[in-house]
């Protein structure tokens, strides 16, 4: 009966200089002991649960932890525990993508060992709170930096705690709580996501989805399709080495139908509340230093709700974790279209909705990364920059360190002698450009319709001016979904992608 969570386990990182949550079940009335490094706490199991507060302690280890059932003398005992910093590393796809497959990975992996300070904890991935789920979690457990033991750790997540590990001269621990391919609203309960009028649709969606149909009806139709989707990838694996140039066409011609993401039910890890469920409050409240995130392509799809979706996410961690103000540092997405699609703009949208987010709630920073993607590739595999960048915005914005974490951010605008002088935050130092001249600066005027601009750029501040814009009103910078990068900080970050209302 008695049980510690088990993200709990020999190698983990705590949080210093917080009171460190530990939790676990156990028997009614039972009183449980965790003690460390000398530190000694307890609680008394009610309702079948138990949750002990550590007092805070300084950087510092290997310690050894035990966590005891006075009752029944039943005690677990964990080794190499070290104290330093703890960061959640949550999204989809970007921050799943493994260190093993990113540029440059594996030469890393080659010659990777404990003495990097990294240590990662994967919470486990399943789509139930069934028996598969438990027998998981009953295997998992931190695992220490090395060839084989990070080959799967998140590449973003990697970089981004190496380099702070490096910087801050203490262990940093990452939690990975990913998923390719999810949306934000995977990651939130039903009722915070049914409560906004902007949201509430992905739930009345999957209601309709769902409508007359038992559990075992949804479980049978998942499973179906979870076969024919095995046997499908697999053929389609097959066929992309033998024809790498293959078109997406002749692909579902040879293989037939693709059915992902299957059917939307309560096995579906893509519905909306699912892996909140089955994977985030699987390791919540375990204290944290904050989140990194990386996500939005799979909001896409509804990009005018991603601001408010995403603002009530963070809003719902936090509450969680017991901490109105414990950062959340996103990214924002990169350029990316594949060649096939007509340029949406949508992703221009997510990118708008993130900087919205940065600039009004507390305590969040951005990592702008509009030079990292790749075009017809939505899984951009050089991602260092991308840790190292959030890193940067930790380092800014949690340690207070003084170190040059932005790239221009757009600020404000005058109109004069027929054009637009823009200016940004950030800027001090100027601009670069990468390329012949600064592209992708359009002008509009009172229609809205926008024709390209020149940038005449002095200091800190740009001018845009275009002849087919007599009078502008509106502008904007780098306003597609995918386009080549050319104007930067001189830092090296790019100037982030806006438009002005």
């Amino acid at each position: 009966m008695f049980k510690v969570a088990s993200v709990f386990s020999s190698n983990m990182v705590l949080q210093r200089n917080k009171n460190i949550s530990v939790w676990g079940e156990g028997k009614d009335g039972a009183e449980i002991v965790a003690e460390i490094n000398g530190a000694t706490a307890s609680a008394v199991v009610q309702n079948g649960r138990w949750k002990i507060l550590l007092p805070p302690m300084q950087a510092g280890g290997p310690y050894e932890m035990t966590v005891t059932c006075t009752e029944c003398g039943a005690q677990k005992k964990f080794v190499n525990v070290m104290i330093g910093e703890v960061w959640l590393c949550g999204g989809q796809s970007n921050m799943e993508l493994e260190l093993q497959n990113c540029k440059g990975g594996r030469e890393i992996l080659d010659s990777l060992t404990p003495d990097c300070n990294v240590r990662f904890y994967y919470t486990n991935k399943c789509r139930m709170l069934d028996e598969e789920l438990y027998a998981a979690e009953a295997n998992s457990g931190w695992s220490e930096a090395g060839r084989e033991s990070s080959a799967a750790w998140s590449a973003v997540g990697f970089f981004f705690a190496r380099k702070l590990a490096a910087d801050l001269g203490v262990t940093v621990g990452l939690i990975g709580c990913n998923w390719g391919g999810t949306s934000a609203s995977a990651w939130m309960d039903m009722e915070t996501i049914a409560g906004c009028k902007e949201t509430e649709s992905y739930i009345t969606e999957y209601d309709k989805a769902i409508d007359g149909k038992s559990v075992e009806q949804q479980i049978a139709e998942y499973d179906e399709y979870a076969a024919y989707s095995a046997d499908w990838e697999k053929r389609k694996g097959e066929l992309y080495i033998k024809r790498p140039d293959i078109s997406w066409d002749e692909v579902l011609e040879i293989c037939g139908e693709c059915r992902y993401p299957g059917p939307m039910n309560c096995k579906n890890e893509y519905r909306p509340g699912g892996l909140y469920e089955t994977m985030l409050m699987r390791v919540c409240p375990y204290t944290l230093a904050g989140f990194i995130y990386y996500q939005g392509e799979s909001d896409d799809h509804k990009p005018n709700s991603y601001y408010r979706l995403f603002i009530n996410m963070i809003a719902l961690w936090r509450e969680k974790w017991g901490d109105d103000e414990l950062p959340f540092i996103t990214v924002q997405l990169p350029m990316f279209k594949y060649s096939a699609d007509p340029d949406t703009k949508s992703w221009c949208i997510i990118r708008e909705a993130q900087m919205r987010a940065f600039k009004t709630i507390k305590n969040t920073g951005i990592a702008v990364i509009s030079d990292c993607g790749e075009f017809n590739n939505i899984h951009p595999v050089d991602k260092e920059p991308v840790g190292e960048r959030l890193c940067l915005q930790a380092e800014k914005l949690v340690y207070g360190m003084d170190v040059d974490a932005f790239g221009p951010i757009y600020k404000s605008f005058v109109c004069r002698d027929g054009g637009m002088e823009l200016s940004f935050d950030h800027a001090e130092d100027g601009f670069e450009i990468r390329g012949e001249k600064a592209e992708t600066f359009e002008l509009a005027g009172a229609d809205g319709e926008f024709f390209p601009a020149e940038a005449r750029i002095k200091g800190d501040k740009i001018f845009l001016i275009s002849e087919s814009v007599e009078k502008p009103m509106y502008a904007r910078f780098d306003w597609f979904n995918w386009t080549e990068v050319t104007v930067f900080g001189k830092n090296g970050i790019p100037l982030a992608p806006f438009r002005t209302r």
